[in-house]
């Protein structure tokens, strides 16, 4: 499949919406970031590269982080943290209070920031230095040793994060936090603050398009039974309360973050991430979400 031409075919149709929507102008340091940029690779699991737009860029990946961190803990405690966070999509708000707090301190699903958060938590308890194994687990991932955490955007979101100390504190509260509750945050901004272009996006979940195996290295991450469970999680619950719509118009397992990446797998053939920093309504990069549209109805091809 040419799928170089299937890009530049998505990126002549979606320009008109370039720059449509708001960026995430409630992180201070993501409201200086330009709307009308837009780019998009895809890597097959055999190593071929395909990118058209703004692809060299790095950009905030924000809740795209929640994979990569959710990833290492099942790594390391399998089914065991499903007794603190669920496996259900949230149909919320990913940032909602009133959910935890009907709920009793149990997250609906990893996803949501109540879930990333007791995610965050595990690490402190896995990692001596868990800020240093998230990045370097990242860095195996692309094969790229540049990647790093953006300090500027990290103390950003720590300075106007007001709503995620609640929450995490409301999940000390129910005995959901074993940390500290100033670690948990400092970790958490950190790695959602981690800065990737699209290709690094794209290969960095190739792992799950793999079965759990990063292809270059063949080394195993995951299981083939953890990955699929990690690809449902990101089908069901990686894109919030659009998840539905999402799996109805594109088709794929994903996961979205509001500096405007998405990254999406279609296991046994390819990655594929987008990034667009003008979000919808949802929180969501608005060119982004037709572009992965366009490219499912392009190919023909999705998990269904």
């Amino acid at each position: 499949m040419n799928y170089q031409a299937i890009l530049e075919d998505i990126y002549q149709e979606i320009r008109p919406l370039i720059g449509k929507g708001e960026v995430a102008d409630y992180i201070p340091a993501l409201a200086r970031v330009k709307p009308d940029q837009f780019a998009m690779a895809v890597v097959t699991l055999d190593g071929k590269e395909y990118v058209v737009g703004d692809a060299e860029p790095r950009f905030s990946i924000q809740s795209i982080s929640k994979v990569y961190t959710l990833a290492q803990v099942f790594a390391k405690q399998g089914d065991a943290i499903w007794k603190r966070v669920g496996r259900e999509p949230s149909g919320n708000p990913f940032n909602s209070l009133v959910q935890l707090e009907h709920e009793y301190g149990f997250p609906r699903n990893p996803f949501i920031n109540a879930g990333a958060l007791v995610i965050t938590d595990m690490l402190l308890e896995e990692f001596n230095d868990p800020h240093n194994e998230v990045l370097n687990f990242i860095r195996r991932l692309t094969g790229n040793s540049t990647i790093n955490f953006d300090n500027e955007v990290a103390a950003s979101e720590r300075k106007n994060g007001h709503l995620n100390a609640s929450v995490v504190n409301f999940l000390k509260s129910h005995h959901n936090i074993k940390g500290e509750v100033e670690e948990v945050l400092d970790l958490y901004f950190q790695h959602c603050s981690v800065n990737m272009n699209v290709r690094e996006l794209a290969h960095s979940f190739l792992f799950l398009v793999n079965h759990g195996i990063i292809p270059d290295k063949n080394k195993e991450i995951l299981s083939k039974s953890q990955a699929k469970r990690l690809n449902a999680l990101m089908l069901t619950c990686g894109m919030y309360d659009e998840a539905g719509d999402f799996a109805f118009r594109v088709g794929l397992p994903g996961k979205s973050g509001v500096g405007g990446g998405i990254a999406a797998i279609i296991p046994g053939e390819l990655s594929v991430a987008v990034w667009s920093p003008a979000l919808n309504e949802k929180g969501n990069s608005l060119a982004g979400m037709q572009a992965l549209e366009l490219f499912t109805t392009k190919t023909g091809i999705s998990v269904f």
